[in-house]
């Protein structure tokens, strides 16, 4: 799947995808479903000028829905358009999308393009979400 912002819509209901390639810049992997992106290739790409890169943009509403996002045994490595520009460009594995987010990023191997930081807020100095999201991070490779 290749895009830039908005790229692979989890949108609603269970899915699992798996061993695939997904590029993108702002928020490219969002939505309300309960999913899983296992043994995928998931690639930065140079955003517009001043614009960081958001992988993850979980949409839950509720606290009690049971939706999220894994990313599981996959890689996460910068596209070939932003390797030149690598150390200019901010990536983030996620930003709070709705106000009760969960994703859960385990045994994936983070490149150095990902920020250690690891979490972008909504907008910068936004605490929209903050204090409700649940963000993890389990045995990564960096």
């Amino acid at each position: 799947m290749e895009g830039y912002q908005d790229t692979l819509m989890v949108h609603s209901q269970r899915q699992f995808y798996r061993e695939c390639y997904i590029y993108g810049t702002v928020d490219f992997i969002f939505g309300n479903a309960a999913v899983v992106l296992q043994n995928c290739l998931i690639l930065p790409r140079q955003p517009l000028k001043y614009q960081d890169n958001v992988i993850t943009a979980q949409g839950r509403a509720d606290p009690f829905q049971n939706t999220g996002i894994s990313i599981h045994n996959s890689m996460i490595l910068p596209a070939h358009d932003l390797k030149p520009v690598v150390g200019s460009v901010t990536t983030y594995i996620g930003r709070p999308w709705m106000k009760y987010l969960r994703t859960m990023v385990h045994k994936t191997y983070l490149d150095s393009v990902v920020s250690p930081v690891g979490w972008s807020p909504r907008n910068q100095g936004s605490t929209y979400g903050l204090d409700t999201l649940f963000y993890a991070e389990y045995k990564n490779i960096c």
